[in-house]
């Protein structure tokens, strides 16, 4: 009979190792394991082992979700909360397990807001131009350039080593659950790459990171956002105007631009062709905020 601290330790180990998740997912998805077996403990009055979790009712997880609704948790923490549950009861009772149906909360998606080309260089210039070091002005610059000329997640930037030099037309990216995709590097991205490695100070082996920080550790996606933070203050940009927020902005314009979905999905790394398809609303949205700009009265 399996014991439920086993249960979580196989969970931890299949999602890190088989399934390639962020240390933070998981340990989300560790602690809701973790918070549905004590749920249950106390809701049953018995221990829970794996046969347990294979008689869970939906009746069961609504009471779990109603339990942690009143820890205070909204739409979106129940949404996360019940996914997680329903992959752990999957993995508990493997490919036949039997995982109650139960409607989620909704939970509206908030569009992603675009940044325009010239705020996208402007912020670039800014944080450059500030750096302390020539050196460290063309990592920034370079960093921000390949969010937003190549459409690539801050943690896939920070994940660069020096395997990829020297630099071609395109560029080998590893994603999340470890997927890997090519991409291709404007002249622009390209050049502001060979910039920063020719002045970067350290030398890029292969299996160094790419980008440094000061004292030559690899460097921290928190620093860049920072560093986007204060730039967007002294130009006056939106709070909403981030690191991320440069991809969106890649995505966004090149299906303006009249790239097609599956395109657009193979060059954002996407899983499901439902996360890229937010970017056609967007698209329309930043077309609209564009025409009230210029039509006050519309």
């Amino acid at each position: 009979m399996t014991g439920s601290g086993d249960l979580c330790e196989r969970w931890r180990h299949h999602l890190a190792l088989d399934r390639r998740r962020s240390v933070h997912t998981v340990r989300a998805y560790v602690a809701t394991a973790e918070r549905l077996i004590a749920f249950l403990e106390e809701h049953r009055g018995e221990a829970v082992t794996a046969a347990t979790l294979a008689r869970v009712e939906q009746a069961d997880l609504r009471a779990f979700l109603t339990a942690r609704r009143m820890d205070g948790i909204g739409n979106v923490s129940a949404a996360r909360e019940l996914s997680a549950v329903r992959g752990f009861l999957k993995f508990v009772g493997g490919e036949d397990a039997r995982v109650p149906m139960l409607k989620g909360p909704r939970v509206k998606r908030g569009l992603p807001r675009p940044v325009s080309p010239d705020e996208a260089v402007a912020l670039a210039e800014d944080i450059a131009e500030t750096a302390r070091e020539p050196w460290i002005g063309a990592r920034d610059w370079a960093v921000l350039l390949l969010l937003y000329g190549a459409g690539l997640r801050i943690g896939e930037a920070m994940g660069l080593t020096g395997a990829v030099l020297p630099l071609g037309e395109t560029l080998r990216v590893t994603g999340k659950r470890g997927k890997t995709r090519i991409v291709p590097l404007l002249p622009q991205v390209r050049q502001a790459l060979g910039s920063y490695v020719a002045l970067c100070p350290f030398a890029a082996e292969k299996d160094t990171p790419l980008f440094r920080g000061a004292r030559g550790g690899p460097l921290s996606a928190a620093l860049i956002r920072r560093a986007v933070q204060g730039a967007r203050g002294r130009l006056g940009l939106s709070d909403r105007t981030t690191p991320h927020a440069l991809r969106h902005s890649f995505a966004t314009h090149l299906l303006g631009r009249g790239a097609d979905l599956r395109s657009l999905q193979e060059l954002l790394g996407h899983a499901s062709l439902s996360s890229t398809q937010i970017y056609t609303q967007v698209d329309a949205a930043h077309l609209l905020d564009i025409y009230r700009n210029a039509h006050p009265r519309a």
